[in-house]
């Protein structure tokens, strides 16, 4: 049997069940209301428009997350991700439940690191503090304000799993040192450290971090260190290939954003960190303000950043003496710095300060602060520490609280970076999608004029303006995107959109088909490419389409619809049916997929159905005229007359000109006796649409049994003259001459 590093201590195991439900609790309490909050931001594309997290099963698929994502070159990322799709779908609840319990996770294996390492101690002092001590720093840690960015953000979970498996790597050393049996202590630290790989690449620091505690809380040497456990550490080391082969999965440079080869300099890139490292200290001891998204900045003069050197590299400085004279020291200083050196020197073209970096690193503060604390007060720290560990979490919990709605984040960001553009246009993009468009073009507006060159900025006004029908300004704005932009996929989608609503087809298909050479699985695409194909009569290729854009989104209400319609087209009535009912499920309040499906509803006889749909049509959009028309003939083919009349009479204050309201009104008077009203409307119905035979037909009728026969002649007349064939045309002119001809 192998033996321990050293003689194990006993644990002392008789608090750790109520400091680990109480942690439980305070976890609960400060996340509570976090179960609502929508996803936002990145969660777009990594969750709402992930196709590979549709199935768990084959699991690869779940396991390859696509390309430009947030989730890219993080399968278990992704993986969790179709765990909550499998459970709820696109519903937050258990996103939200899924991060508190990996973040409580977290603060446990913190917690256990802490307790363990202090028991192994020397002095009695640290062994008998060693449960309120880990748990003191494990609270202040899960607490902390500055961690909500990676909790209730869903998509940041990638810093917390990776966190997760980071900390159980550490704890799985830890036990390993005392354990009679180390090697599946050991065998567990490489796996964590294996799956925190897969869920972020911070995680390449671990295998060295793990080392300087071995050095300076075991081992006592780095020498010693590496003879005990030489091939413990080359296993973790081997996690690296691993890593290797997954950042080559993301291009080398997550598609453009991070990297050595994003045409952006290292050095350009570094001289921002001096002031986000010193912003993180900061954050660590006043957590105010917060901020969703700092924005991008730059240094354009050495003055800019001294300040923040004067403070930061003194601090380094001072950590890497302390790791040589002071181990154990030094290691909370290589800590904190060594897990911020991925993010602070490998450059990126966009986020400067991200709060969610310290995730992590706030620990290498926060258990030197309880430590301290510890040995100045003794046991009255506790006090102290429930105080602050009570500010945090009401802190905390408010600070959720920003995150309730998407309108409520991107207020709060422009408030404390009222010159980061992306909040603007975020908030922009928010208003569009709540149809207010004139709001929004307003956002955009303040966007480009902060960052004038970004294709990303144009394509969303260009959104906006094409919201408010003006699409030559649209256009340009979308062409514009594809100038500074030319592989910008949405920016294809959406110039292919709106050529489509200005007539002109052919184009819009080319552009529709080039985003999709950029990117096969942009449901969008498919999606306006089918609008497209299906307005040019090509009714089966567009089917074709909108079938496509359903495998990759089928929770996407316009492509259900617009495959409803092309099966209406196809005389598929029942397949349409269930196609516009499937976008009802997604989108109840979706008045123009009540209306269509009304009319399937009529042609398959089932009219009282259809009229609750167009009733519900025209109470969600009371404005809506061909709903309110097609309400107005249903009735009237049920001989509910009064009420299609009302339904008519509303559509002609709509709109005075609609020449089909006119004449079904008429014919309905004229059904009724009101003949003279009757004539009124037809006469109208054959000024605005004088080469209509029907109407004409319609206006005779109602002359001559108004006794205005010879009139009705005329009309019947020129209904033949436009339409030979035009029904009960020559049977009436007929009827209306022999009267006419009869003796008096």
């Amino acid at each position: 049997m192998n033996q321990p590093d050293s003689p194990a201590i006993p644990p002392s195991p008789r608090l750790v069940p109520l400091a680990s439900l109480l942690l439980t609790l305070a976890v609960a309490a400060a996340y509570h209301n976090t179960l609502q909050v929508p996803f936002v931001f990145d969660d777009g594309g990594s969750i709402t428009d992930n196709p590979t997290i549709r199935h768990l099963w084959p699991v690869w698929r779940a396991l390859s997350p696509p390309f430009d994502e947030t989730v890219t070159g993080r399968p278990l990322l992704n993986f969790t991700l179709a765990l909550n799709y499998a459970v709820s779908g696109t519903s937050v609840w258990s996103y939200h439940v899924l991060n508190a319990l990996i973040h409580l996770c977290a603060g446990l294996a913190l917690f256990g690191v802490v307790r363990r390492t202090l028991v192994r101690s020397k002095i009695e002092k640290w062994r008998a503090a060693a449960t309120p001590v880990g748990f003191g720093a494990a609270l202040l840690w899960t607490l902390h304000p500055l961690q909500t960015e990676a909790v209730t953000y869903v998509i940041q979970r990638a810093e917390s799993l990776m966190g997760l498996c980071y900390l159980l790597t550490f704890y799985g050393f830890v036990r390993s040192v005392d354990s009679p049996a180390p090697g599946r202590w050991r065998v567990f630290s490489v796996l964590c450290c294996l799956l925190g790989v897969a869920s972020k690449e911070v995680t390449v620091t671990a295998p060295v971090l793990v080392l300087l505690y071995d050095r300076a809380f075991v081992a006592g040497s780095l020498a010693e260190a590496w003879r005990r456990r030489r091939n413990y550490y080359l296993w973790l080391a081997a996690t690296w290939i691993f890593l290797g082969g997954l950042i080559a999965t993301t291009g080398g440079n997550r598609g453009g954003t991070i990297g050595f080869g994003i045409g952006v300099a290292w050095w350009a890139y570094g001289l921002t960190q001096f002031q986000a490292v010193a912003w993180y200290l900061a954050l660590s001891v006043w957590p105010h303000p917060l901020a969703f998204d700092y924005g991008t900045f730059w240094v354009s003069q050495i003055a800019d950043v001294l300040p923040y050197t004067l403070i930061i590299l003194p601090l380094a400085t001072a950590a890497l003496v302390a790791l040589w004279r002071w181990p154990a020291a030094g290691f909370f200083g290589i800590w904190f710095f060594g897990i911020l050196a991925p993010t602070s020197l490998v450059p990126g073209r966009a986020q400067m300060i991200v709060e969610h970096r310290m995730y992590l690193s706030l620990a290498a503060l926060v258990v030197p602060a309880v430590l301290g604390l510890y040995a100045t007060l003794g046991r009255r720290s506790l006090l102290v520490v429930s105080a602050l560990a009570a500010a945090l979490g009401w802190v905390t919990e408010r600070r959720n609280a920003v995150y309730r709605t998407e309108e409520s984040l991107w207020l709060d960001t422009i408030a404390k970076r009222p010159a980061n553009p992306l909040a603007y246009t975020n908030l922009g993009c928010l208003l569009a999608d709540r149809g207010h468009f004139s709001e929004a073009a307003a956002r955009f507006t303040v966007a480009l004029q902060l960052s004038p060159e970004t294709a990303d900025f144009h394509v969303n006004l260009g959104k906006a303006l094409q919201g408010l029908n003006r699409l030559p300004e649209a256009i340009f704005q979308y062409e514009e995107g594809l100038r500074l932009n030319p592989n910008f996929a949405d920016a294809q989608v959406n110039l292919g959109n709106a050529l489509a609503s200005s007539g002109r087809l052919h184009e819009a298909v080319a552009h529709c088909e080039a985003a999709l050479k950029i990117d096969p699985d942009i449901a969008e695409a498919h999606n306006n490419l089918g609008n497209a194909l299906f307005q040019l009569g090509r009714v089966p290729e567009a089917t074709d389409q909108f079938k496509r854009a359903l495998q990759l989104k089928p929770d996407y209400p316009d492509a259900h619809y617009n495959l409803g319609a092309a099966f209406v087209r196809l005389h598929r009535l029942p397949e349409a049916v269930a196609e516009y009912e499937a976008a009802l499920r997604l989108k109840p309040d979706y008045p123009q997929v009540h209306n269509s499906l009304g009319l399937a509803l009529v042609d398959l006889d089932r009219l009282p159905e259809a009229i609750a749909h167009f009733q519900t049509a025209v109470r969600d959009q009371p404005d809506y005229i061909e709903a309110h028309f097609d309400l107005g003939n249903a009735l009237r083919q049920s001989r509910q007359l009064p009420a299609a009349i009302s339904e008519y009479e509303t559509v002609l204050r709509l709109d005075p000109n609609h020449v089909g309201a006119h004449d079904n009104l008429g014919m309905i008077l004229a059904q009724t006796n009101r003949v003279p009203e009757a004539i009124v409307h037809f006469r109208e119905a054959t000024r605005l649409d004088p080469a209509n035979a029907s109407i004409h037909v319609n206006l005779g009728s109602a002359l001559f049994l108004s006794g205005q026969t010879a009139q009705a002649i005329g009309e019947y007349e020129a209904a033949l003259r436009l339409d030979p064939n035009a029904p009960d045309a020559a049977r009436d002119l007929a009827v209306a001459r022999q009267a006419l001809a009869a003796p008096r």
